[in-house]
């Protein structure tokens, strides 16, 4: 059966796989997977075992787990270009190279009316920057996709599947040469990335296939670039207790809002201080490396009082080589002392505490083995081989690298366009990215060693 990545990748958009929702979208994939011949696996999240993670809240809702479904397919390609299965995981003695394909099923919500057309019914255009470069008919390279997930990251996850096609079509033919011990593919489309990663999570808690994963490929829009190292984020929320007053004698009273003003004020300059004092290699060309933003602030109950009560809730980065715990040490601290500089604050403390899932940072190296490999796939299709780089968001890869395998980020489309309105990918890049996993794939085969 041959493989349709413009088909696959718009019938998957289709699937409104919203937190929650995302078991139609890996029914449909497992499908797809087990008739292109892969064998395939599925697992569920499991709310008891995400609840003893770090990253999850120990009260974390068993029914907003319950349901999210994962699914991978698997092939085993024999070594010497002969196109065989390699035997319970090993050829003539030596272990199978197990290269993972990871991408995720979720999208985050659409508003339609932000939209020019449905986010859930995928639109081909004309792109007038790569028609003139398209074949007529061909694989579409001309055109863009505008969907829900076009970007982040459902035609990243085609592109690997496709990838996975493509190699298992070279050794048949024996334009693809693998080592005696051959290469095992495995394509994951996992669901809960955009919560925390609920499926790539409990995978790392108790592997869901009869062997280990070596190394893995994270197809995050990239931009066609190796992305090494994620931040990390500290998610808390902020209390603090006034006291009402009637408006018409507002000096009774004791206004939460200018003591939310002051603690945003010190936490924003212990950003400048954070951005000045910690140092990463990956991370000097952002503006704000280790972003703080109080993305929700909740104050008062009527106009015609004194706001007595507000709730706030900050995203707070932390770098590679830092932990949560000690961001937020560092963030209660100054909290402390804009306590202790106000008299109120000073008798009614504000209350700082994490909720919601916390992102641990995480980092390989440069010349890890696969990230070398996904360069080697770029210089081999033609791509401009570019140097690794480092990312202010969180991914999957985090769980796959705290499970001992390295996992670099590498996809078509970028960052700017997921979560965002009219949603939209570059066909040519998802065509590209095939072509480099693919021969990432092939190099990563005949480097790997035990």
């Amino acid at each position: 059966m041959e493989f349709d990545m413009r088909a696959f990748a718009a019938d998957l958009c289709r699937h409104r796989s919203i937190a929650g929702e995302e078991a139609t979208a890996a029914a449909f994939v497992a499908e797809r997977l087990a008739d292109l011949g892969f064998e395939t696996y599925a697992w569920d999240a499991d709310a008891a075992a995400l609840a003893a993670h770090p990253s999850f809240p120990d009260d974390l809702d068993a029914a907003a787990v319950e349901g999210r479904r994962s699914v991978a397919g698997v092939l085993e390609l024999g070594g010497a270009g002969d196109g065989d299965s390699a035997a319970e995981g090993e050829s003539d003695g030596d272990p199978v190279p197990t290269l993972a394909l990871n991408g995720h099923l979720d999208v985050v919500p659409a508003e339609p009316a932000e939209w020019s057309s449905d986010p859930f019914e995928p639109v081909w255009r004309d792109d007038p920057d790569r028609s003139a470069d398209a074949d007529a008919g061909g694989d579409g390279v001309g055109e863009t996709l505008t969907a829900r997930g076009a970007a982040d990251m459902k035609s990243g996850l085609a592109a690997c599947v496709g990838a996975a096609v493509d190699v298992r079509e070279g050794v048949a033919n024996g334009s693809i040469t693998l080592p005696p011990a051959g290469l095992r593919l495995v394509v994951e489309a996992v669901a809960g990335e955009e919560d925390g990663g609920y499926g790539a999570a409990t995978a790392a808690l108790a592997s869901p296939y009869p062997f280990e994963r070596d190394a893995a490929i994270v197809a995050e829009p990239t931009e066609l670039r190796p992305v090494v190292a994620c931040e990390g984020s500290l998610m808390a929320r902020l209390e603090i207790d006034g006291r009402s007053a009637h408006a018409a004698t507002r000096w009774r009273g004791e206004d939460v809002l200018p003591r939310f003003e002051a603690v945003r004020e010190a936490f924003a300059e212990l950003e400048a201080e954070r951005g000045e004092s910690v140092s990463h290699p990956l991370y000097e060309g952002f503006p704000v490396p280790w972003p703080v933003v109080c993305g929700r602030v909740e104050a008062g109950s009527w106009a015609s009082t004194v706001p007595a009560t507000l709730e706030a809730e900050f995203r707070i980065g932390v770098a590679p080589g830092e932990t949560v715990t000690e961001v937020e040490a560092a963030f209660r601290e100054r909290l402390e002392r804009v306590a202790a500089a106000d008299p109120w604050l000073r008798d009614h403390p504000p209350r700082f505490e994490r909720f919601s899932v916390q992102f641990e940072p995480a980092e390989i190296a440069v010349d890890e083995p696969v990230v070398e490999a996904v360069r080697a796939g770029l210089a081999a299709t033609g791509l401009p081989d570019v140097e690794a780089r480092g990312a202010t968001y969180g991914a999957d890869s985090r769980h796959l690298v705290a499970a001992g395998v390295p996992a670099v980020l590498f996809g078509p489309g970028t960052i700017d366009e997921a979560h965002y309105p009219d949603e939209t990918i570059a066909w040519a890049e998802v065509v590209a990215a095939r072509d480099a996993v693919a021969a990432a794939a092939e190099r990563f085969a005949n480097d790997y060693t035990a």
